[in-house]
């Protein structure tokens, strides 16, 4: 189950994730997602995890599907914050705050949630300009 919390900002996407999560749970994340960037120049996210016990197959394509859709559109996204004390979540976390610079990640135990929270609200810089027409000086 996914279910959306107040976040206190509109740029901000914020979730707890809990038990089974399936392909209609998914898809009304990615339908606050879409909306947040049709009225944001940039989104960032809050997620609470240690209650996710497993995902449907179904919504594990999604979830890829619509990630590899979002790889061209990663100048949109500014923040995450992954509240969870589960070590395979710090290590994928980890990984990908590695994997797209551009979206900065940070993991954050669960006593910290306000401090991730709060962390998550502040607000992003307009993304930059494309380089296709700068030239050496």
């Amino acid at each position: 189950m996914i279910e959306l919390l107040p976040s206190g900002a509109a740029h901000l996407v914020a979730m707890r994730v809990s038990g089974r999560v399936d392909v209609d749970d998914l898809q009304v994340i990615i339908d606050a997602i879409e909306e947040a960037k049709r009225q944001q120049p940039r989104i960032s996210f809050y997620a609470e995890l240690d209650q996710m016990r497993w995902m449907t197959a179904t919504a594990l394509l999604r979830d890829v599907g619509y990630g590899l859709t979002q790889l061209s559109e990663l100048s949109h996204y500014y923040r995450a914050a992954v509240v969870s004390d589960k070590r395979w979540v710090r290590r994928v976390v980890r990984l990908e705050d590695r994997l797209f610079r551009s979206l900065e990640m940070r993991v954050f135990p669960t006593r910290q949630h306000a401090t991730a929270l709060e962390w998550a609200r502040h607000r992003p810089e307009a993304p930059e300009p494309a380089a296709a027409g700068a030239t050496a000086g």
